[in-house]
Order: C-alpha cells, then structure tokens, then sequence
C-alpha cells in the first residue's frame, strides 16, 4: 500500500492576502511594472502568482488604498507610485503647510549634508557636480520646470551620499511635497534675487567638513519663505 502524503497545509486566507501584497510590490519596485503602465488582468495576476482571485482582488484593493495602484473604469489598474508614504505626504501639502514642508525638509537634509560629508565617495562627487552642473545650466536658461528638477535630483544626490538606506527611502516619501514647495516659493518668475548658489554645500562635502556642511544646508532652508 503505497503511503499517502500529507499536503502542505494551507495559509490562513488574511496571510495569503498579505503575501500576494507582498509580491505585487516586489514586481512594481523591481520595475517589472513601470509607474504609469498597467498591471496584467486579474486572471493574468492569478495565473502568475498562483493564489485565487479573491487574493488577488483584495491585495489589488489595498494597494490602491495605498496610492500605489489606480483603477480606472473601462482601461484597468495602473501602477501610480512606487511608494506608499509619497500619495500620503502629497495629500499633507497645502498651502498653509508649506512651513512644515521647509521644517521637514530641514530634519532630513542638514543631517544628510552632515553624512555625506563624512561618507561621501569618488561616485558621490562625480554625481554630485553633474547635479549642480546642470541646475546652474537650468537656472541660467531661465528653464523653470527644469531647474525645479535638477534642483531636487541635487538634494537627492546630496541623501544619496549619505549612503543611509533608511533616510533615502524617507525622503523619496517627500519628493512630491518638495517639487511642490519648490514652485511654491519659486512661482513663475526666476529672478536673481531668487538664486540660491549650492556649490559650497557641494564643496564643503568634497573637503569632508561635516559642520560646514550641515550649517551650508540649513542657511538655504532658513532662506525660504514661510506661509
């Protein structure tokens, strides 16, 4: 008599659910599913993963609650955002916060100018002056949506040389509510008075200074105006 073999039991329904959230979010950050492209159907998705269609409609569903995914009657579901803090953050920023934006910003970029300094490498400094290269070509060009960009790719830049994983991913929980805060304070003219010359933040973590760096972003971010 041949011996029966026990099948491997089955997850609990809500563990299920928690596991096929988890893959979905692996295949978008693994960049399987771009931002802006839409996901396999439903019945691609249960295919692929190998769980029931109720899995896959609820881990679906709380993903959209997250502001990762977007459904859209008649055309399917879309990938929106990459993170789940930055739709949060994005709906924080008002007008009337932009004083909490600059106060946010401060906690996170004085400490990361601060590291940086101290663990920045060759490969840091290399992107680092590509960076301000090209805000400085930007300004100049008096090309506002490009130095607003180029400006937030020289912040990021700035956390990356961190080289905190922890700090980075927070920050690019705000990258909306910085874009926004940028053209907020910025508005549509690109005055001379509006400059803010970077470069010594960008030497002083080239020397290794970390207080020189530190106080350097700080001075910026005391610059801006408050609401």
């Amino acid at each position: 008599m041949t011996p029966s073999v026990d099948s491997p039991p089955v997850p609990p329904r809500g563990q299920r659910i928690r596991d096929t959230i988890a893959q979905l979010r692996e295949r978008i950050l693994a960049g399987e599913w771009p931002v802006g492209s839409r996901i396999p159907t439903e019945p691609q998705l249960v295919a692929a993963l190998g769980v029931g269609r109720n899995t896959v409609r609820e881990a679906v569903r709380a993903l959209q609650h997250a502001g990762v995914l977007e459904c859209r009657q008649g055309s399917g579901t879309y990938v929106v955002s990459t993170d789940e803090l930055a739709p949060v953050v994005a709906r924080q920023l008002t007008d009337e916060r932009l004083t909490e934006v600059i106060e946010v910003r401060r906690a996170f970029e004085v400490e990361a100018a601060r590291l940086a300094a101290l663990r920045r490498t060759p490969a840091d400094l290399l992107a680092l002056d590509g960076a301000l290269a090209a805000r400085e070509a930007a300004w100049h060009g008096g090309r506002a949506d490009e130095f607003v960009e180029a400006d937030v790719a020289l912040h990021t830049a700035v956390v990356a040389a961190a080289h905190n994983r922890m700090l980075a991913e927070l920050y690019a929980s705000v990258g909306t509510a910085l874009r926004s805060s940028l053209v907020e304070t910025m508005g549509e003219a690109m005055t001379a008075e509006q400059h803010i010359d970077h470069s010594r933040l960008v030497e002083a973590i080239r020397a290794g200074d970390p207080e020189r760096a530190a106080h350097e972003a700080a001075a910026f971010l005391e610059s801006q105006p408050r609401a």
